[in-house]
């Protein structure tokens, strides 16, 4: 990952086009550690990020930990409509 642009702050997607799921806490030559809403800090192997642009991280679903999965799943779980 050390070839790809990532910053802290950079937001979180589990698929392209999709809503984000969190933000990027930590940079690391191996890994990222992003908070995922409704979960907090997790951390994210290299071998999971499908792409980085504009800011984004998008994530390879088929190389999450199945505890990244149900976190990113439950992610906009305790958002109230309207608010």
């Amino acid at each position: 990952m050390a070839d790809i642009a990532v910053s802290v702050g950079d937001q979180v997607y589990a698929e392209e086009g999709a809503d984000p799921v969190g933000a990027v806490r930590k940079v690391h030559a191996d890994e990222l550690v992003v908070f995922i809403e409704g979960t907090g800090d997790l951390t994210v192997p290299a071998e999971a990020v499908a792409a980085v642009h504009d800011g984004k991280v998008v994530l390879d679903a088929a190389s999450l930990s199945p505890e990244l999965r149900r976190a990113i799943a439950s992610a906009h779980q305790a958002e109230r409509p309207g608010l």
